[in-house]
């Protein structure tokens, strides 16, 4: 049941106590704020709520409060604001806003010179607006002359702004988030893979195989593959074949940012063995320099630089897996550094020591620790010592003299071919 309370006359205080006494089992509601307000400046007036005494002041409260239904924090602020401004006013919340600086004119004077300018970068259309007001005079550019580059970028994004400017911009190439930027920190320990691609030339529109070159950061250990495309049809299981030769276990894969290796299922293959895939960050030449000299010391040293076929792929992959790694890992010795650091802070490499790359993962301590399941220095010595340096390199270059031998009857073959073909087409002519 909904009451109106309307008062005809005033009651005193006492009446006031009796009603408070007589009505405890009924609750009032006012029907709006705006009467609620209202009636609460009425009463505090005609009662001169501020010159009662403390008791009188809390049957008045415990009044309003059981009339209107407000709360006592509600009403003390209520009444605060009655003692300050002698009114009890409903006030609309409005959100803080700043004040506007920059008016519609130069904001449509921005876009002037931003069209103008074919719109330059912030810092160089505010040098713009400062030369203008200053070096010639300009007054209509007086409050955009002290304007920040960042709120410049902010006008930019105004619909008065945009309501004014035809702006196109070129698509920008979205940041791939697969791989982390960073430098791998090996810290002495193997499995710690640079790796990078080595194309072997174009002829006739044809591409050429695709070199695979993955090398061990602590050991140079060195594994090489061959594609003969880069997609993962044909990438992935000579990744998987490369991951599978080296002795030690794989814990970090680095790459540049080329999309054959910075990509979703190169990352679920490493995901899978349990390998971080990190690559190259920008500005840091160094960081896949180690992968990046090997490819011309040992990839263009072996292979050269003419095209290859692609049918070769599986030719050079097996000899790569036979001979070619077999050589590299346990027969020709690289150069390691010593690293020194001079009176200025100056770090300095000095190539003291040559072993190879099987050496030196002997030299690792607890390098046991480091080997995969299955894999004992004891069969790895076998492989070692079975035949000298000598042999061995004889042996490789035995195998990779058949091998191009290969590769040029398979060019001879393609030629005869097309020759044959085009000799058919124009006596059909």
């Amino acid at each position: 049941m909904t009451l109106k309370v309307r008062h005809k006359e005033m009651m005193d205080l006492e009446e006031i106590k009796r009603f408070l006494n007589s009505t405890n089992s009924l609750e009032f509601r006012a029907f709006s704020r705006e009467e609620r307000y209202k009636w609460i400046e009425r009463i505090l007036k005609a009662y001169k709520y501020l010159k009662l005494g403390k008791k009188e002041k809390g049957i008045l409260r415990a009044y309003m409060m059981k009339i209107t239904g407000i709360s006592s924090s509600q009403l003390t602020r209520l009444i605060w604001k009655f003692r300050q401004t002698g009114e009890v006013k409903f006030e609309e919340w409005r959100r803080h806003r700043f004040p506007r600086h920059y008016t519609y004119e130069d904001i449509s004077l921005l876009a002037r010179v931003d069209e103008t300018h074919e719109r330059l970068s912030g810092p160089a259309t505010k040098e713009i607006i400062r030369r203008e007001y200053e070096l010639f005079g300009k007054e209509e550019y007086q409050r955009l002359r002290n304007i920040s580059v960042s709120h410049l970028y902010n006008l930019r994004k105004s619909f008065t702004y945009r309501n004014q400017t035809t702006f196109f911009q070129k698509t920008r190439a979205n940041s791939v988030k697969i791989g982390e930027r960073k430098r791998p920190k090996p810290e002495g320990r193997p499995g710690y893979l640079r790796v990078d691609t080595v194309h072997q030339g174009d002829k006739e529109g044809k591409k050429g195989v695709y070199h695979i070159n993955t090398i061990c950061e602590v050991t140079q250990w060195e594994i090489v593959g061959c594609a003969e495309r880069i997609n993962e049809r044909y990438l992935l299981p000579v990744l998987e074949d490369i991951l599978e030769q080296y002795p030690f276990q794989i814990k970090g894969f680095h790459a540049d940012n080329g999309s054959e290796y910075i990509n979703k299922i190169v990352a679920n293959l490493l995901n899978k063995m349990l390998i971080e895939l990190t690559k190259t960050r920008p500005r840091k030449t160094n960081d896949n320099a180690l992968v990046e000299s090997k490819n011309g010391s040992i990839i263009r040293k072996h292979m050269g630089y003419a095209h290859i076929p692609q049918s070769m792929a599986q030719l050079i992959n097996k000899f790569y897996k036979e001979y070619f790694n077999v050589y590299l890992n346990y027969h020709r010795p690289c150069g390691f550094a010593t690293i020194k650091v001079d009176s200025k802070g100056k770090e300095r490499k000095k190539y003291d020591s040559y072993m190879t790359p099987y050496e030196k993962l002997k030299s690792i301590p607890n390098v046991k620790d480091y080997l995969k399941v299955g894999i004992s220095l004891e069969m790895l010595d076998e492989i070692a010592y079975k035949e000298s340096d000598v042999e061995f390199a004889l042996k490789m270059q035995t195998a990779k003299d058949k091998l191009f031998k290969e590769i040029i009857n398979s060019e001879k073959m393609s030629f005869n071919n097309r020759l044959n073909k085009s000799i058919s087409c124009s006596s059909l002519d």
